[in-house]
């Protein structure tokens, strides 16, 4: 084992919001992404919500690394939430957004998502996605000491 997949094996998980009133959409999430979705970064630790107010009390009560949040959640879909979070909370974690159709980047650049996957759920889009998200989270997080 090299020293940098050491490192991430050593490292404490990265918690991982997935928000969706879907039950199968959260369970797609955390089977695309496994317990890493790739080998330079942490294990993953998921946290699961099916409300908005759900995802608002975790933002601003635990440690969130990186939310993602579904677009097509109802009543209050990914994308208006991803606005909201990113209007009102301290140093709100990178969002990828899961959106229904292409046609949705639009949206999703109102929203200000950080990332961005259509549904159907691609499973290596989506840890790629995440991938490149944690490590942005990471370097942030180094940077504020």
């Amino acid at each position: 084992m090299d020293s940098g997949s050491a490192d991430a094996e050593r490292a404490p998980k990265m918690r991982i919001l997935v928000y969706s009133d879907n039950a199968r959409t959260r369970e797609q999430v955390r089977l695309a992404i496994g317990r890493r979705p790739a080998a330079d970064v942490p294990k993953v630790e998921f946290v699961e919500c099916a409300t908005a107010p759900g995802v608002i009390k975790r933002l601003e009560n635990e440690r969130i690394d990186v939310a993602i949040l579904d677009g097509e959640t109802a009543p209050a879909g990914g994308m208006g939430v991803c606005r909201q979070i990113k209007d009102e909370i301290y140093r709100c974690p990178p969002v990828l957004l899961l959106i229904g159709r292409r046609d949705d980047g639009w949206l999703a650049t109102w929203s200000r998502a950080d990332r961005v996957v259509s549904h159907p759920i691609d499973p290596v889009a989506l840890a790629e996605s995440l991938a490149e998200l944690m490590r942005e989270r990471a370097a942030a997080t180094a940077a504020l000491g």
